[in-house]
């Protein structure tokens, strides 16, 4: 580890989970201990560097769901165990968890939206007294885009979980998914205390924007909404600028955002 927040570390990759054809998930060996909701860049020597979410992490390691897509995260899945990849972070302001405590949680999660808050999830299903409730809806593309099936199945046993997805169209679809989109799910929550809820939203931009109207049809309240943005953020330090949106360094002040906050961030 170094103080020099530029400078990376080499960690090596200790297991490879491939969640979907071009979604696998990376457990890093390293120290690093994170709030939830944070972010790491990754790079590879020769290659080029990205900004990863944090999706899991534990004593002595972190994971990393890496979706194939480009220049670096093609190269990545070129990788296996035992191999090593180059970090430095983490980075950015997580999820204010210690806040959600007591409360009735409900959680919506596009696509690998899902990954940054992952570890978050996981924390409240071990610990199921945190929490008055919790709710969970996460909307993919189709089945075989479904990320995490095992813990989802886990997850189902201790929560309600919503899932939906754009299409079947004919494919198997054995945890029952919803065919439609995620906003649609949001009016079938039961919410018994409205005070008491507190919201959370990550995904693409669009599915951000619409679920969050349909948070706050709920009479659910502006404060009590959390978002993640996902950007290019190359520096993580408030350096380069590319994550910056009017006066807000988006990997300084966020990538966790309060709705009252967000809602004015505009490209």
């Amino acid at each position: 580890m170094t103080n020099n927040p530029y400078l990376p570390f080499k960690a090596e990759i200790i297991r490879v989970t491939k969640e979907t054809d071009i979604d696998w998930t990376y457990r890093l060996a390293c120290a690093i201990k994170p709030q939830w909701g944070q972010f790491v860049e990754v790079s590879l020597p020769g290659v080029g560097e990205c900004p990863i979410s944090i999706s899991d992490f534990g004593e002595g390691y972190i994971d990393m769901t890496i979706r194939r897509v480009g220049k670096v995260t093609n190269v990545i899945h070129l990788l296996d165990e035992a191999d090593h990849l180059f970090i430095r972070g983490p980075y950015g302001h997580g999820f204010p968890v210690p806040q959600f405590t007591g409360k009735h949680l409900i959680i919506a999660a596009g696509g690998t939206g899902l990954a940054p808050v992952k570890s978050m999830i996981n924390y409240f299903y071990h610990n199921p007294g945190l929490l008055a409730q919790m709710n969970l809806l996460a909307g993919f593309k189709s089945p075989s885009d479904v990320l995490f099936q095992q813990e989802l199945a886990h997850w189902s046993k201790a929560f309600p979980v919503f899932l939906s997805v754009d299409k079947i169209s004919g494919q198997e679809n054995p945890l029952n998914c919803h065919e439609c989109l995620i906003t649609k799910l949001v009016p079938e929550i039961p919410i018994p205390n409205l005070d008491n809820v507190r919201g959370i939203i990550v995904g693409p931009p669009i599915m951000m924007k619409f679920t969050a109207q349909e948070f706050l049809k709920r009479g659910i309240a502006e404060e009590n909404i959390w978002v993640s943005f996902e950007r290019k953020m190359c520096c993580g330090i408030g350096k380069c600028g590319h994550c910056k949106i009017d006066d807000t360094y988006i990997c300084l002040e966020g990538p966790v955002f309060n709705y009252t906050k967000a809602k004015g961030l505009l490209d």
